[in-house]
């Protein structure tokens, strides 16, 4: 009788990552293994926040995975902070290339967007929300979303105005990640998307309130 591989051995358990990976290096194959195994939530929360952008759960798990291989691969604990942060970029980075190489990237109905307004900022702070922003110039943001034409018109504004990178941004902002994570994945500083995020925030609600 074959017995099952087991990942959860205490030596295992009680070791860093970065040791974990140290010792991968040194020999000890079952480590990848081992990794795979204890990240796979990591990877399904991450197909699960990506799937707003039109892709297949299933497909973004198995991309996950596979940023999760690379992850374990391409670690160097002299160069990157954490295996944790770096597994998280490589996952989210090959979910991400794999939804835009597919060319699935589906039109976000606009209720996705007013949370744009109402979300909490890298240090805590709320911003306004865009019901409050709605209701102080008369309008009536639930008839706003119901209405298809208008959902319709911002998306053909924005698939215009909004340069390619403040696309890619909102992409990932709709996802739940923060614009440091974002300018991770997107290989970009964190001022620069910072100022995308802000410059496609006075875009979209530009566009509303016209």
């Amino acid at each position: 009788m074959m017995q099952e591989k087991k990942y959860h051995m205490p030596d295992l358990e009680q070791a860093t990552d970065e040791e974990l990976i140290v010792r991968l290096r040194d020999g000890e194959q079952q480590i990848t293994d081992y990794i795979m195994e204890k990240y796979k939530n990591l990877v399904r929360s991450k197909a699960g926040s990506m799937y707003i952008l039109g892709a297949d759960r299933d497909d973004l798990i198995q991309e996950g995975m596979i940023g999760l291989f690379k992850a374990i691969r391409d670690f160097d604990s002299g160069r990157d902070a954490s295996f944790f942060t770096f597994a998280e970029l490589c996952i989210s980075r090959q979910m991400y290339s794999a939804v835009q190489a597919a060319g699935r990237m589906k039109h976000i109905p606009l209720n996705s967007y007013i949370s744009l307004y109402g979300n909490g900022t890298e240090h805590g702070e709320e911003e306004e929300g865009i019901q409050g922003i709605l209701a102080d110039h008369g309008l009536n943001p639930e008839d706003f979303v119901i209405d298809k034409e208008n959902v319709e018109q911002l998306e053909k504004r924005m698939e215009q105005e909004l340069s390619s990178f403040e696309k890619q941004v909102l992409d990932l902002y709709i996802t739940g990640m923060s614009y440091s994570q974002i300018a991770r994945v997107l290989g970009r500083d964190e001022k620069s998307t910072d100022n995308a995020l802000q410059r496609l925030k006075s875009k979209i609600k530009k566009m509303i309130l016209e």
